[in-house]
């Protein structure tokens, strides 16, 4: 096979196309419905790829004799067969990786895809910068809608070159190994490997090793991965299947593992940002969905998040307080048993919402709460406005005359009333295609007979529910932009009030579809979002859904 493909080579730069120099590794276990579908899509990737490496993980479903089929008719691909399951990822990644020709590489899971052009435009990037990493946009696909959200954007807004990591630290964020053609003869040079066996999140380690040896980066805002969600599959993927403590474990440890490589390597700037990443992101993951499990789960996964925290120091909290993951960290980290459970699934929303009661110390000072006074919010004194994890609560009333979208923003330690709230633009986002309808925009009023002594300020708008109203069934999330005096707006999410009857199911008279389904319901992050399905066709879509649920 290689004396064909140096023929192929020599051919290309004779005839002035591209070389081929690219190899694509693809791991896959168990999952002969899509793995073709990955390594053709490498293949299609055109005469740049010199070769695809289909490891095999001791499949039993017959996916090897897929790839042997189609290895037989396609000389770039060379299938090795693993004798004994690994467990995990990192092993066949090696595995390929040993075995590679080609001057640079790229991983692909079984489940993906690499969309048209991913190959040219990060290789064209890695050798116009002269450099030993190119990386580009992954997009999550959620299957079967066909959602998509981009992953890391801000990183890939347009076209870089990074000429060391510590220069853009945001790289630390970006854990995807596959996302990125790296020089082979780089990873080679210093050995870098992933974890071996069953190590979930191998990526995370790896990566750091990446960045510790200090690669020259380019970046492209091209599409370069399509990474498929498939949250009904049988078997979750190791990172979606959170529903047991030792995910949470080896989350920790791979974080873990990756500070000690960063700062091992001396980049102490880096290991900083990779013990902030965990707080922003992991953490605020997890505590979205800790409310989700039983008290077993609960107690263990505190007791590894605080065993964690604990290694942090003071240089670690000390950057940004009033941040949302910080916050919440401290909370865990001065707390031996879980605790206000409801209140750090507001704060670990995107935006985040600090829900009350607001307490105060003796002296005055903001606090979490009164028995915890050491966890101080007085940052959020200075914070600006538009940064503020700002609460609003939503109550939707659907009737005949109108549905009515009732909100109120909780003050927050006097910092709205010198602003000045004014008003509240509802926006609805549709969570398959992305696509908005507006909801219009209503006054805030001043409104001092709240539960809480703060006060706040309240609104009231009508939803028209025809305008959300899409074949089949539609998901809304409820998304507001408050603006204050002088031009100044943030962006929030809004707490779904869960009283009797407010989250019931309707059915509510419509003039285009006769009538409109309606179930607000209560997202993980403590939300308020809708389901809606028009007609009678829809109504019973929504019952049998129910039905299915209900049954499985």
């Amino acid at each position: 096979m290689n004396a064909a493909v140096d023929v192929a080579v020599d051919a290309a730069v004779n005839a002035g196309r591209p070389v081929p120099e690219v190899a694509v590794v693809v791991i896959g276990y168990d999952d002969a419905a899509h793995v073709t579908d990955a390594v053709r899509s490498a293949l299609a990737q055109g005469p740049a790829v010199r070769e695809v490496v289909a490891v095999d993980d001791c499949s039993t479903d017959g996916s090897a004799g897929l790839l042997d089929r189609l290895a037989a008719s396609e000389r770039r691909l060379r299938v090795i067969r693993r004798r004994v399951n690994s467990g995990g990822c990192g092993t066949p990644r090696n595995t390929g990786l040993a075995a590679v020709t080609s001057p640079y590489v790229m991983f692909l899971d079984s489940d993906d895809i690499l969309p048209p052009g991913a190959v040219d435009a990060l290789l064209a990037a890695a050798r116009g910068a002269h450099a030993e990493v190119a990386s580009g946009l992954c997009v999550r696909r959620e299957l079967p809608s066909g959602r998509e959200v981009p992953w890391q954007a801000r990183l890939y807004a347009h076209h870089a070159v990074v000429p060391h990591p510590a220069r853009r630290p945001r790289l630390v964020h970006d854990t995807l190994c596959v996302n990125k053609l790296y020089r082979t003869g780089f990873l080679r040079e210093h050995g870098i490997r992933f974890p071996e066996g069953r190590f979930p999140y191998e990526d995370v380690v790896f990566t750091a090793r990446v960045l510790a040896a200090a690669p020259r980066v380019a970046l492209v805002p091209d599409r370069v991965y399509v990474w498929h969600v498939r949250r009904s599959a049988e078997r979750l993927s190791i990172s979606l299947d959170r529903a047991g403590a030792d995910n949470w474990r080896a989350r920790t440890e791979a974080c873990r593992q990756a500070y000690e490589v960063l700062l091992g390597a001396g980049q102490k700037e880096l290991a900083r940002v990779a013990r902030a990443k965990f707080l922003d992101h992991d953490l605020r993951m997890y505590l979205r969905e800790l409310g989700l499990r039983d008290a077993s789960y609960r107690r263990a996964w505190w007791e590894l998040t605080r065993a964690h925290l604990a290694e942090y120091d003071a240089d670690d909290w000390a950057r940004d307080p009033a941040a949302p993951g910080r916050l919440a960290g401290r909370v865990v980290l001065a707390s031996p048993e879980p605790r206000d459970l409801p209140r750090l699934r507001e704060l670990a929303a995107r935006p985040a919402r600090l829900y009350p009661p607001y307490a105060r110390a003796a002296d005055g000072t903001p606090v979490w709460s009164a028995d915890l006074p050491q966890i101080s919010l007085e940052p959020l004194l200075t914070r600006p406005v538009r940064e503020l994890p700002l609460a609003v609560d939503a109550e939707l009333r659907p009737h005949a005359r109108g549905t009515r979208l009732r909100l109120r923003l909780h003050e927050l330690y006097g910092r709205l009333a010198q602003a000045g709230p004014e008003a509240v633009e509802v926006e609805w986002r549709n969570r398959d295609d992305g696509n908005t309808r507006g909801g219009g925009t209503a006054a805030l009023t001043a409104d001092d007979r709240a539960a809480d002594a703060a006060g706040g300020w309240s609104a009231e708008t009508v939803v028209d529910l025809a305008t959300l109203a899409a074949p089949g069934v539609s998901t809304w999330d409820l998304r507001l932009r408050i603006r204050f005096r002088e031009g100044v707006s943030r962006e929030v999410t809004a707490h779904a009030l869960t009283g009797a009857g407010v989250l019931r199911r309707r059915a509510v008279p419509a003039t285009r579809h006769g009538l409109v389904l309606v179930q607000p319901y209560v997202t993980h992050s403590g939300a308020l979002a809708l389901r809606v399905a028009p007609g009678v066709r829809g109504a019973l879509s929504v019952t049998r859904a129910r039905l299915r649920r209900l049954l499985h």
